[in-house]
């Protein structure tokens, strides 16, 4: 990826990153056949808030908007905790033409998969997400998730997927569950519990972080939430974007 911190104002500011530089500066990492790497989108203010009001559109922007559909783009699936989806209003990811080309070349569908994770299995299964998706929802619960929710979820259209041997889902075990099913390249959007339980099962490979030039103060959520790791986990940067005023930055796994 490239970096701009050093660019003088006025290149920053006239600066527009276009989805073919975006696509380059984003690509997945080239993976082992048994391979799979787990990247993380997130936004989060000057002072830490990962949300305003409960909810991230507030402190994103134009261009965060355009790498949040690059990076959907780019994923074989997007996973997402049930409280996001409930806040955020989750939609069925849709087919871009501008990555078509590069979709197909990579061998994958027209769009991600959604892969809802759940242990109460508390969704609301009429909503398109699951009714009208481009491809099945999935659904990631524990082996016990209550059985007349799991009916209902089938029945909507959804594909259950069982990563846990209680009433928890196994952070580990989903990243590997979806992996399976061909689902390799893949991307969570949080929430910030959902984070937080990838970091701690150590399963996050890349975080892809927005540093939005905002303060919002009073109790927002920080990015990742949960339970702490004993020692710290260390990323290496990858990258840092610059354009109207937002920082967009990549961190790897060492």
């Amino acid at each position: 990826m490239t970096d701009q911190t050093s660019a003088s104002p006025r290149d920053r500011a006239d600066r527009e990153w276009s989805l073919d530089e975006l696509a380059e500066a984003y690509a997945y990492p080239a993976l082992k056949a048994d391979g799979h790497w787990l990247r993380a989108n997130m936004v989060s203010t000057l002072d830490g808030g990962a949300q305003h009001e409960g909810r991230s559109q507030p402190i994103s922007g134009e261009t965060d908007m355009r790498i949040f559909g690059t990076l959907r783009a780019l994923a074989d699936v997007v996973v997402v905790g049930a409280e996001t989806v409930r806040q955020e209003g989750y939609r069925p990811a849709r087919a871009r033409e501008a990555f078509a080309a590069r979709r197909a070349a990579s061998g994958q569908g027209p769009a991600p998969a959604i892969a809802v994770v759940t242990a109460s299995m508390d969704l609301d299964f009429s909503l398109p997400l699951f009714t009208s998706p481009l491809v099945p929802t999935l659904v990631v619960t524990g082996a016990a998730a209550p059985a007349a929710r799991v009916a209902e979820a089938a029945r909507a259209g959804a594909e259950v997927v069982v990563a846990g041997d209680g009433a928890t889902v196994d952070a580990a075990r989903a990243v590997r569950e979806l992996a399976g099913r061909g689902l390799r390249r893949q991307l969570t959007e949080g929430g910030p519990r959902l984070l937080g339980q990838f970091v701690a099962a150590d399963a996050l490979d890349e975080l892809c972080l927005t540093i939005s030039p905002m303060l919002v103060a009073g109790g927002a959520q920080r990015i990742a939430g949960g339970p702490s790791v004993t020692v710290p986990h260390r990323l290496a940067p990858a990258c840092v974007l610059e354009e109207a005023g937002f920082l967009f930055t990549s961190y790897r796994r060492i």
